[in-house]
């Protein structure tokens, strides 16, 4: 079997930054089996496939592990291929997804998500957060990640997780966050129970890091830069329940997998 791949750097305006994803189109969807195995060769923080067209697709995202519920950077990826490779230009592209539908707008040259929000619930400050970072966290909150805050940004740049202590915890993952020096405010994302150490640009985090910091900082448009190596930036707004996220994206490879059929 033959089929399309395109490799794609979102939530970066640069090639060789923000975090890349693989997307692939289906004309019908592949046993569950093989996505999965596609996934774990691309050996990218996520692989998203796409079945549909003229504005209306069915949308999966698979970590090298396993499939996830919502992905914000591989979206974005997607959303660019169906509009720059498969030449759909509805001004509006709404995705089926494990988390409901998902819309999504072009604003210029940025991919304009509209997500689910989902805000956090303070929580107890376990100490396997201390024993993972090294650090007493300034407070921890709980949604689909924990989400752990620091005092600033140098905290969140020196971070040097305990993967193995990390493992140990029944969220996702984690995203470790702080004001940012020249941003609204900054974080960091490790899962390692999905297969990702640390994702470089993680958009489904902001669905919780964007109505916290609109609600502390007292605003509702934020930015944002993910302080990973190869960083990435985001532009962040609440919107009721919603969350909208702005990001870049380019491509940087395309091609075509063959694999034999198993």
């Amino acid at each position: 079997m033959k089929l399309p791949i395109f490799q794609i750097d979102a939530f970066t305006s640069h090639s060789f930054g923000g975090n890349p994803a693989a997307v692939i189109p289906l004309s019908d969807w592949l046993a569950e089996d093989v996505l999965q195995a596609i996934a774990e060769e691309n050996n990218l923080s996520e692989t998203a496939y796409v079945v549909g067209g003229n504005g209306h697709y069915e949308l999966r995202w698979f970590t090298p592990a396993v499939e996830v519920d919502l992905c914000g950077h591989a979206t974005v990826a997607a959303a660019w291929v169906i509009r720059n490779e498969l030449n759909d230009l509805s001004d509006l592209i709404c995705f089926e997804s494990r988390s409901g539908e998902l819309q999504v707008r072009f604003n210029g040259t940025q991919v304009e998500l509209n997500f689910p929000a989902q805000p956090g619930e303070a929580c107890a400050t376990d100490i396997l957060f201390e024993q993972a970072f090294g650090i007493v966290p300034e407070g921890v909150m709980a949604s689909a990640d924990y989400m752990v805050l620091f005092e600033n940004q140098q905290q969140i740049e020196a971070l040097q997780p305990d993967f193995s202590v990390l493992k140990q915890l029944d969220r996702r993952g984690v995203i470790c966050t702080a004001p940012g020096d020249q941003v609204d405010f900054v974080s960091r994302w490790f899962g390692p129970n999905v297969g990702v150490d640390e994702d470089p640009v993680t958009g489904s985090a902001h669905c919780a890091l964007t109505p916290y910091w609109a609600e502390r900082l007292g605003k509702s448009c934020l930015s944002a830069r993910q302080l990973s190596a190869r960083g990435g930036e985001l532009e962040c707004e609440i919107n009721g329940d919603r969350v909208l996220i702005r990001g870049n994206a380019v491509k940087y490879m395309q091609g075509q997998i063959e694999f034999t059929d198993t």
